[in-house]
């Protein structure tokens, strides 16, 4: 290891301590996860300014820096599943009426759902509001190489549909679903964890007797998986400084000035749902000046990770604990947030894109066009989930099903990641507005569980 990549660690480790003790005390957890946000991009232009774009000295430095940021993430992902498998389980046992079930997971996908659908007609006004096109783009070498990959990844979307998902979901294998072994295990989990909990409460009526040892038992291993969340979530400032560093020392300005109009339209679609989610929370009687300050640390985690599962422990307790939602709908919004609906990766993107596309192929954008994508978008939000890559699979799936080339996905995947932070924070906020949401529409008596009504 060089001098200047131990330097380099160094600074990164005196940055890592001055954010440490400028970070103690009483401060808020947003505040302290927006300063290391801060930092962290200052250190990243830093690398870039000094070494220049694709060094060598920059490529070595995040090897080591991106311990502090893989290793944070998959310290959240190490988590996930024991607080999905115990937090359902200890929901389930504690709702009054198994009925409720049903009324909550349908109730949240259906809001899901619709605001995809409000998503994609968002990415359609914007497109046309800043005149994008694909015309303007320029394809060369490295585009091509990527559009052939695209093409082949083409092979993994061709088959999905809706009710292939449905019956995905199912677990076949409960333990090969904890280990995460598939795309949808998360979803499987919550499926098997409702199922457990539903057949103890069958039990604990035949048998009552085993009532008390078996909810203690569940209150038990829940306090111990929250105060691990807890543990895990004290790291948090830390995990996004180092992922903050990684992007922005890893960015491609050059291609982020080409295509600046593309990312102003994109940043503008998800201001403008951002707003429609604080549009339908105050419709429905949350406070959503209170609620964007109870989330905040939770949007900006989503921002730097670009991962909707990795939130998903933040996202259940920010919802419990901050906005007073029911651990059930908590978690049922959280998980199913992270995997179908998705308002920025599965409405806005592939919209922008299709309506991009459109004219430069000689299809003609009118009315029916748009209502068939809105469809199209809408129903293959319920199919992203179980295939790796976010929105571009999104798209992967959408323009095909219109017509559209896919070569456009391939321009504009040097530019993802600083679109992707702003998209993924949209996705979490829309499961946490349909938990939210959820709440209001369907009343539960929990042991322990207390709705705080709006401010």
């Amino acid at each position: 290891m060089s001098y200047i990549i131990l330097l380099n660690l160094a600074v990164f480790a005196g940055l890592l301590v001055l954010l440490s003790k400028f970070s103690k005390g009483d401060m808020k957890l947003s505040r302290k996860v927006f300063m290391g946000l801060i930092v962290g991009v200052a250190f990243g232009f830093a690398l870039q300014v000094f070494y220049g774009e694709g060094s060598v000295t920059i490529k070595d430095t995040l090897e080591w820096t991106n311990v502090v940021a893989n290793g944070y993430i998959r310290l959240l992902y190490m988590i996930i599943m024991p607080l999905i498998l115990i937090s359902m389980v200890a929901a389930v046992v504690r709702i009054d009426e198994v009925t409720s079930l049903g009324k909550i997971g349908g109730t949240v996908i259906a809001i899901l759902i619709f605001t995809t659908m409000i998503s994609s007609i968002v990415a359609i006004g914007v497109t046309d509001l800043f005149n994008l096109t694909a015309d303007g783009l320029i394809s060369g070498d490295r585009e091509a190489a990527r559009a052939l990959a695209l093409e082949g990844r083409l092979g993994r979307v061709s088959d999905l549909s809706v009710a292939a998902m449905i019956v995905n979901f199912i677990p076949r294998n409960i333990f090969s679903d904890l280990a995460g072994s598939r795309a949808l295990s998360i979803i499987s989990v919550v499926v098997f964890a409702i199922m457990f909990g539903v057949a103890a409460l069958k039990a604990m009526k035949e048998k009552p007797e085993i009532q008390k040892p078996f909810l203690n038992f569940v209150d038990v291993a829940q306090t111990i998986i929250m105060k691990l969340v807890h543990m895990v979530m004290a790291f948090t400032p830390y995990g996004v400084m180092a992922l903050m560093v990684k992007v922005v020392a890893t960015s491609n300005l050059a291609d982020v000035l080409n295509l600046g109009k593309f990312i102003v339209a994109s940043y503008v679609a998800i201001a403008i749902m951002f707003g429609i989610h604080g549009l339908l929370l105050t419709l429905t009687g949350f406070n959503a000046k209170k609620f964007f300050n109870s989330v905040l640390p939770v949007l900006i985690f989503a921002f730097t990770s670009r991962s909707s599962a990795a939130c998903i422990p933040l996202n259940v307790e920010a919802q419990v604990e901050k906005l007073g939602v029911p651990k059930s709908i908590a978690n049922i919004s959280a998980t199913f947030g992270a995997t179908i609906g998705q308002n920025g990766c599965a409405g806005i993107y592939p919209t922008m894109l299709a309506v991009m596309v459109a004219p430069s192929v000689g299809v003609a954008v009118d009315f029916q066009f748009l209502a068939t994508l809105v469809m199209f978008v809408t129903i293959s939000s319920f199919g992203v989930a179980g295939v790796g890559g976010g929105a571009t699979f999104a798209a992967l799936i959408v323009l095909p099903l219109m017509g559209l080339p896919i070569e456009i996905v391939a321009l504009l995947i040097s530019i993802e990641p600083l679109i992707d932070m702003a998209r993924t924070a949209l996705n979490v906020n829309g499961a946490m507005t349909a938990g939210a949401i959820t709440s209001r529409f369907i009343k539960i008596k929990h042991v322990n569980e207390v709705e705080q009504p709006a401010e």
